[in-house]
Order: C-alpha cells, then structure tokens, then sequence
C-alpha cells in the first residue's frame, strides 16, 4: 500500500470502535465526499482535501468544465485553497488526500508547492505522475519529494469513477 510514507502507515479505528480522526481513511472519506460534488455536477469525479495539522484548511473537487479551465483540477484548486489559508506557498507541513493519483500537473504543483505528503485513493497507470507512469513526486533530481501512501479506499475511489464513465458512455 506504501509507496514511500515518512509519516507512518494507515491507521485504522482504534480498538475501543471509535474512529481515529487523525487516519487516512477517515481523511479519505472527506475527499470523497468531494468527489461526489464533482460526480453530481457532471464533472470527472475527482475530490481533495489538504490537512494541517490534523483539520481541513481546503476542499475541493474537479471543476474543469464548470469553470471551462483545463488546469481546475481537484488538486490545483485545494493546494491555491490551503496556499491561502496558510498564508504561504509552502506547504511543507500539510497532507493532501486526493481520490485519484494526481496527473503530471497536479504532481508537479505539489513538488513546486513543498507538500509534505501526498494519499491517493486508485492509482493511474496510463496518466499517474506519483509512481503510475512516473513518479514525479519522488524524483530525485528535484528539491524536494513528496512521502506518498497510495490505496486507501480504492476500491470506493475506483467505483465512482467507473460509474461516471460508465454513465458518460450511455449518454447519447
């Protein structure tokens, strides 16, 4: 599941049944529900959060269609979102979960933007820039690499994708 992940591994509800609100899983269920915005909106249904300090300073999902702008990606809108709430262009210290692995331009926003870690849902193998096609996030002939964890909730990542496109092609 753990491409590279300096923060330590998916934690799961703690024994006594509550749920752990620091977990990526839980974190996940918060980008989903973005991408469900996206899915309702006729938009690929792609949603991200950006975490710091354990809450959400951003929330967003693909807008790209919407906002008839090719670079509106889940993952650009949240990073310039928690950019702004930080009040700098470093997000060294913020965690980005996103329900899909990021494209080549989403990856290299994260890279320029100082990420600290990057969580995706279902991974791209025809497209992905965090280990799909390449690993921009990791490479190390840039400053800085992002620690990446990849998997979590895929199975419901990959589903509403599928449904969306699947719904795409039935249209006439």
């Amino acid at each position: 599941m753990t491409t590279s992940d300096m923060s330590g591994s998916l934690k799961n509800p703690s024994p006594d049944g509550f749920i752990d609100l620091q977990s990526d899983d839980y974190f996940m269920e918060q980008a989903l529900r973005q991408a469900y915005r996206a899915f309702t909106a006729e938009e690929v249904p792609i949603g991200a959060i950006v975490v710091h300090d354990g809450h959400i300073i951003a929330r967003a999902y693909n807008q790209v269609e919407l906002l008839r702008d090719a670079t509106a990606h889940a993952e650009m809108l949240a990073i310039t979102q928690a950019e702004e709430a930080l009040g700098d262009w470093r997000l060294t210290e913020c965690a980005l979960y996103v329900t899909k692995e990021p494209c080549p331009m989403c990856a290299g926003a994260m890279v320029n933007a100082r990420l600290g870690r990057l969580i995706f849902g279902v991974g791209d193998p025809k497209k992905g820039a965090a280990g799909g096609v390449l690993n921009l996030v990791q490479m190390e002939v840039f400053n800085h690499q992002c620690a990446t964890t990849k998997g979590v909730r895929d199975s419901e990542c990959r589903a509403l994708l599928q449904t969306f496109f699947t719904k795409q092609r039935q249209k006439p």
